[in-house]
């Protein structure tokens, strides 16, 4: 095939690796193989049943055609009383777009706002598409690690080393995906003081985890911590993954209205409206009560508490307990420099994934694809038996190595 025919903006990104990292494990079952796969990030609990109920009622009142390209007035006005509800953020319907997914709000605004050349700041482990695409859009993803030691979080001085004049956005993600780790409000206050300096940076928060939380009370939120940013502060969610809603596409953007004009234009000539149906649905799950996020929550944290215990229990391999999310980042710096028993060196967190796919039969994430190193991801979004079953495994398997 001539590779001409493929832009270079694609060219120069790669395919989601937790996506290819499920379709492996999934080729492999399909051979007949035994495979516990801990890859997905998606709530394994079906959508709640007034949820589903709302979409039925949508569809028999006859609301399956286009909508108002930024979204339903009953929509935009059920995510404004979310934000000052959860949020204590002051909002107007016209300062919000619905788009398909949050990863099309994150996609839609970078296409929307870079240039050529422009920066991003992505501190790492990040969730594995913000680099790709900025690429995608022809930006330059300037990554900064945030290691283990800081809590995996991005701190005053690293920002401030990173911003430059080409900077354009800096990307936080909070709870973070792959590591959970939760910025508390004098984290904030201390990243808005560096902010305060270079007034043309803009700022995106990844807000989709933030109902997923381990401590007491809800994470805060940049905005509430930090409202002199508002102004250049695009606040991005959707209902996926606390209302186990990931099928219905649903997220959403708030932010000044220049940007969101912005985003109504570039949406109005590619992706269109989202889905009439799911819009009501969404509708009814921020409108409507809110049980299911507690018990999904609880599920979580028994989960995250007895899964962690488990792989710290694994000689080489120790593991952080996430404030959020519903993942483990296992650091097996522990495990480099073994041999498996055929005689292979463990040189990477790849090798050591590789090994536990092939003789565990349990699929996970390289670290690398996360941007932070020797680690790997394992979702807790699935049930404890299979949670059990893939830890022993892979406490069989690292047994084995010399």
């Amino acid at each position: 095939m001539d590779s001409n025919r493929v832009a270079e903006r694609v060219r120069r990104i790669k395919p989601s690796p937790s996506t290819a990292a499920a379709e492996r494990a999934n080729q492999l079952r399909r051979e007949g193989h035994s495979i516990v796969s801990l890859v997905v990030g998606e709530p394994d609990f079906d959508t709640p049943p007034h949820i589903r109920a709302a979409a039925a009622a949508a569809m028999n009142a006859g609301a399956t055609r286009y909508t108002a390209l930024p979204g339903t007035l009953e929509l935009r006005r059920a995510i404004v009383a979310k934000l000052q509800r959860e949020n204590g953020l002051q909002y107007e319907p016209q300062d919000i777009v619905v788009t398909n997914g949050a990863k099309s709000a994150i996609y839609s605004a970078l296409a929307a706002t870079l240039e050529p050349g422009d920066e991003v700041i992505i501190p790492a482990p990040y969730w594995v598409s913000y680099p790709d695409m900025v690429l995608a859009c022809e930006g330059a993803p300037v990554t900064v690690a945030c290691p283990e030691e800081d809590g995996f979080k991005l701190s005053p001085s690293r920002l401030e080393a990173a911003i430059t004049p080409r900077t354009r956005w800096l990307v936080l993600n909070s709870p973070s995906n792959p590591t959970g780790a939760t910025y508390t409000v004098n984290e904030y206050k201390a990243l808005a003081a560096v902010l305060a300096r270079y007034p043309a940076v803009m700022v995106m928060t990844d807000d989709i985890y933030e109902h997923i939380v381990f401590g007491e009370g809800p994470a805060p939120h940049l905005l509430a911590a930090a409202p002199e940013l508002k102004d250049r502060t695009l606040a991005i969610n959707g209902v996926s993954k606390t209302y186990a809603m990931t099928g219905w596409r649903i997220g959403w953007a708030a932010g000044p209205k220049d940007l969101i004009k912005a985003l109504d234009t570039f949406l109005s000539q590619s992706a269109g409206n989202s889905c009439s149906i799911s819009q009501a649905a969404a509708a009814a799950a921020l409108d409507g009560e809110q049980s299911f996020v507690a018990e999904s929550v609880a599920t979580y944290r028994q989960r995250r508490d007895a899964t962690a215990a488990a792989v710290n229990a694994i000689p080489g391999l120790s593991c952080r307990l996430p404030d959020g999310a519903f993942y483990l980042f296992v650091n097996c710096a522990g495990l480099i420099g073994r041999m498996t028993p055929a005689g292979k060196p463990i040189e990477t967190d790849g090798d050591v994934v590789l090994y536990l796919l092939e003789v565990a039969g349990v699929a996970l994430v390289a670290g690398t694809a996360y941007g932070l190193s020797p680690y790997f991801r394992l979702s807790i979004a699935t049930s404890q038996d299979v949670l059990d079953d893939g830890v022993a495994r892979i406490a069989d398997a690292v047994a084995k190595l010399r």
